[in-house]
């Protein structure tokens, strides 16, 4: 009899080789670009960021179908830019990291969507209760094969965008990030021991919005794997 709890680790491919890499914790922040702030109803202040977290099994390959998550009547899209954390600072360390340590965690990048249902998120916030079923759902974080850094070139001025059915919904700059990536890194190792096999997504910009069953969604991040992924009914 197959062991029960021989559960297979949440895994993402990296580009360019044949190992992949093992998915730890998934973190996020909240309002990391001004515009977005602003259509959420918040401030684009440049105050401390916010974190919460997804499951690691959340994680999705591209090209995947995606049936319609449970429970809701309003699910958005957030494109984001994903870091994948690894390397010295994190095996030796891994809290209180300096910017320049935070910088140097930065193992590879990729292209992340944050589905939100954004119906339960706004009961929640009336009720002074988590986000947990808004944001830490199955399927909730699609992922492009991982880039590394050492072939993903400079980003840091690179256009994100999201499209549904070739419509044009989400365009921005990672230049337009309230804190940098490795701003953001630093902070969240002031919370949180950090690991290799950490992801952070960090951040969509304006133009979040719904979406249906049948919906195909493509999102870039210059030159970084394209991901599509395609929602549909239950049956």
């Amino acid at each position: 009899m197959k062991n029960l709890f021989e559960i297979p680790m949440p895994s993402v491919a990296i580009k360019g080789l044949e190992e992949r890499y093992p998915v730890h914790r998934i973190y996020c922040v909240g309002r990391n670009y001004a515009a977005h702030a602003r259509e959420m109803g918040g401030s684009p202040e440049r105050e401390s960021p916010f974190f919460f977290s997804k499951p690691a099994n959340a994680i999705v390959a591209n090209n995947a179908t995606l049936p319609f998550p449970l429970r809701t009547q309003d699910l958005h899209h957030e494109v984001e830019l994903v870091v994948a954390l690894a390397g010295d600072a994190l095996a030796s360390k891994g809290e209180n990291l300096t910017v320049t340590e935070a910088q140097e965690a930065v193992f590879a990048y990729a292209v992340g969507i944050d589905f939100t249902r954004r119906d339960l998120q706004t009961e929640s916030k009336a009720k002074g209760r988590p986000w947990d079923t808004a944001k830490g759902f199955d399927h909730s974080a699609p992922i492009s094969n991982l880039t590394p850094v050492t072939s993903a070139g400079d980003i840091s001025n690179a256009r994100i965008s999201l499209s549904v059915n070739g419509q044009l919904r989400q365009e921005g700059s990672i230049a337009e990030l309230i804190w940098s990536v490795p701003e953001l890194i630093a902070e969240l190792s002031s919370y949180y021991c950090l690991r290799p096999g950490d992801l952070i997504f960090t951040g969509t910009p304006a133009g979040v919005s719904a979406v249906v069953s049948g919906d195909e969604l493509e999102a870039s991040i210059g030159s970084l794997e394209t991901l599509r992924v395609k929602l549909v009914a239950r049956d």
